[in-house]
């Protein structure tokens, strides 16, 4: 992935209201993507996202059309929201619909929401 995908705007959710959304939407109404690399989620992470590290395109690229739905809410998370719009702007070309980059990534969701999570 590169900067190409980089082309249009794409739709943005703060991390309160990803908050809310995880405690008040069933599960089941949309997908959480976390595209950091393995070991920056065993620093920190939300329960519940699917590991797609960017790294790795070339081993999920194809797989991810077939185990998610494109018609369905779509939420990507990284760090701080750059490698995320990356993710959203290649999800969108490949034909999904309702995507959503999380701002500020899990570094704000750590500041905003939940201290918990550690800051790396």
């Amino acid at each position: 992935m590169s900067e190409q995908f980089f082309t249009q705007p794409i739709s943005e959710i703060s991390v309160k209201e990803l908050e809310q959304l995880l405690q008040t939407v069933p599960r089941n109404e949309f997908q959480l993507i976390d595209v950091r690399e393995p070991q920056e989620i065993d620093l920190a992470e939300i329960e519940g996202f699917i590991n797609y590290p960017l790294s790795q395109y070339s081993q999920w690229s194809e797989q991810i059309l077939v185990q998610l739905d494109p018609n369905q809410e779509t939420i990507v998370l990284c760090h701080h929201g750059v490698r995320s719009a990356q993710m959203c702007q290649w999800l969108i070309k490949q034909g999904f619909t309702k995507v959503k980059n999380i701002i500020g990534g899990i570094d704000a969701y750590s500041i905003l929401v939940d201290s918990q999570i550690p800051r790396y």
